[in-house]
């Protein structure tokens, strides 16, 4: 069985995500979050840190979860509960947990957008959508405009999850942005960086109408199903340079 040292794997995720170069929300935790006994053999990839998350991966016969959304949001005080199972999870299962946020949504190769624009087969993709002193989206002009229609279509098959249609913006989609997870309420800003139609997972109820008055087409495909391709591309990354085996952790929030 082919093993890696922890170290080496959490040494490759900072230098590849460079997360001091973000500036994250003052609650997100970037880097490993819970040890295990320093060796990997199996890597799991989830979007969020949960006791179910959790559960699943060690079932999985995995050591490291790799996540998105990771175990600290805030105060996590007190340990009681199923907070307490999962510590206990955690230390039963030598379970590591290593987390990126903004640093996974922004990359321009691994970055949720980056693979997400990838998938839906845009090319030449530009830095977008700074947040904190970073770009944490990306960007691209078609080179073959496509109806607002057409482009829902395609992204309700890539993510294959249903996608919510904000028609604010023109009818054909020219200069399109993505900035995965809940951006639906920062359409101003993505209307000044110049796009006509802008990804994101999802947005209030009132996005509907500022949609309308900042002429923007915002498509929300779900903050879950926007969120996945990051850590999969990360843990394949991972794979290959370690030579370990990975799965996926398919635990859908249904937002």
């Amino acid at each position: 069985m082919a093993t890696a040292s922890l170290s080496q794997i959490v040494a490759h995720c900072e230098h590849r995500l460079a997360p001091s170069t973000f500036t994250d929300y003052d609650r997100a935790w970037n880097g490993l979050q819970a040890e295990n006994s320093g060796r990997v053999t199996r890597i799991a990839a989830a979007v969020d840190a949960s006791l179910a998350t959790v559960e699943l991966a060690i079932a999985a016969k995995a050591d490291l979860l790799l996540v998105h959304h990771g175990l600290f949001w805030g105060q996590t005080l007190p340990w009681t509960g199923r907070r307490h199972a999962l510590m206990r999870r955690l230390f039963e299962g030598d379970l590591a947990v290593y987390s990126q946020h903004l640093p996974l949504d922004g990359h321009p190769e691994i970055g949720n957008a980056a693979q997400l624009a990838t998938a839906l087969g845009f090319k030449r993709l530009k830095p977008f959508f700074a947040s904190k002193g970073a770009f944490i989206g990306v960007q691209t002009v078609l080179a073959r405009p496509l109806a607002r229609e057409a482009l829902a279509a395609r992204l309700t098959e890539v993510l294959g999850a249903p996608v919510k249609v904000l028609p604010g913006g023109p009818e054909v989609c020219r200069r399109i942005g993505i900035c995965t997870g809940g951006a639906g309420s920062e359409l101003p800003q993505a209307a000044r960086e110049g796009v006509d139609t802008f990804i994101t997972g999802e947005g209030p109820h009132w996005t509907f109408a500022l949609a309308e008055d900042v002429g923007i087409n915002a498509f929300y495909g779900g903050h879950y199903a926007t969120e996945t391709s990051g850590v999969k591309a990360l843990a394949a990354e991972l794979a290959k340079k370690f030579k370990l085996p990975w799965v996926f952790i398919d635990h859908p929030s249904g937002l």
